[in-house]
């Protein structure tokens, strides 16, 4: 995404739907680790021409629910039991 450039209308939209989609989370999510990983999600998204704000805020909260389900990924033989 190296030199990317948005019109300040889509710049303006992925904004809101950042702040949507944060507002959606718990507040114990709201990190800016979270907040960073949603926002680059976005940006990923609309470098590939989206422009839809419900599937980039849909993008947005997959970043999220990938980051707190890691531990359904942990193999048995790395689970404390």
């Amino acid at each position: 995404m190296t030199g990317a450039v948005y019109q300040p209308e889509l710049i303006s939209l992925m904004k809101s739907v950042l702040e949507e989609a944060t507002a959606m989370l718990p507040e114990a999510n709201r990190t800016s680790t979270i907040k960073a990983d949603m926002a680059s999600m976005i940006l990923a998204r609309a470098a590939k021409g989206e422009r839809d704000p419900i599937a980039l805020k849909a993008a947005a909260l997959s970043a999220n629910i990938d980051c707190t389900h890691y531990s359904h990924d942990i193999s048995q033989d790395r689970r404390a039991v």
